[in-house]
């Protein structure tokens, strides 16, 4: 099981997720209480694990800025939170290659109609680029972009995550915490999880207890 703690702002947060199990730490370069600058991460990166992944989060789909601050910052995937833009792996790729992985997120839209449908198909229009094998998929309320703390319908989502393409590796978000974690793999089966908001004390800060709580709890249920 994949596990990403998400929203750090400071290396004292991501060091303990790395301490404590976490396969990467995640921040935030948009506008968010969790808002982080290259120069804030750059100082974070370099005392982190070798084999922690550093995952920049970006709404931008402006593929120089997001390759920018990717270098500047020392990580070594973006997630792409803005909504789907086949093209814009295209831009990362000729800009990033190899050395830098793509993450794209897509949205379980809560009360829309359909849901299901839209996102099988996302994932097989994804399916057809090479550049991302990894999808999130995040819960949306509104016009919030993610980091809701929002659980979308786990059951009426299993079809979703059971018919993807196989060599998709899909990840569960929105609304996980150490109480549910557990279920949410049960129930959907993915290859990773990540959270932000359910592990921390406050928007800027992690809950060490919570955070241990969580990646032991993930850690512990077991996935074919």
């Amino acid at each position: 099981m994949w596990i990403k703690i998400c929203g750090n702002t400071n290396l004292a947060d991501a060091a303990l997720a790395a301490e404590l199990g976490a396969d990467a730490v995640g921040f935030i370069f948009a506008e968010s209480k969790r808002q982080v600058t290259a120069a804030q991460v750059a100082a974070i990166t370099p005392h982190l694990p070798e084999q922690v992944e550093r995952v920049g989060v970006f709404y931008t789909h402006d593929a120089a800025e997001i390759a920018q601050i990717a270098t500047d910052a020392g990580l070594t995937a973006v997630q792409l939170q803005g909504g789907l833009d086949e093209d814009l792996f295209e831009r990362l790729g000729e800009k990033l290659g190899d050395r830098i992985q793509i993450i794209q997120t897509l949205h379980w839209t809560i009360g829309e109609d359909a849901v299901e449908s839209a996102l099988a198909g996302q994932l097989q229009r994804i399916a057809t680029r090479k550049a991302a094998s990894r999808v999130l998929i995040d819960s949306k309320v509104g016009a919030a972009g993610g980091g809701t703390g929002v659980s979308y319908d786990w059951s009426a989502a299993r079809t979703v995550f059971a018919a993807a393409p196989e060599h998709l590796r899909l990840i569960v978000a929105g609304g996980l915490k150490p109480e549910n974690v557990a279920d949410a793999i049960a129930q959907l089966r993915p290859w990773g999880v990540d959270v932000s908001s359910g592990v921390e004390v406050s928007a800027r800060r992690k809950d060490p207890e919570r955070l241990a709580q969580f990646i032991r709890n993930a850690r512990a249920t077991a996935t074919p």
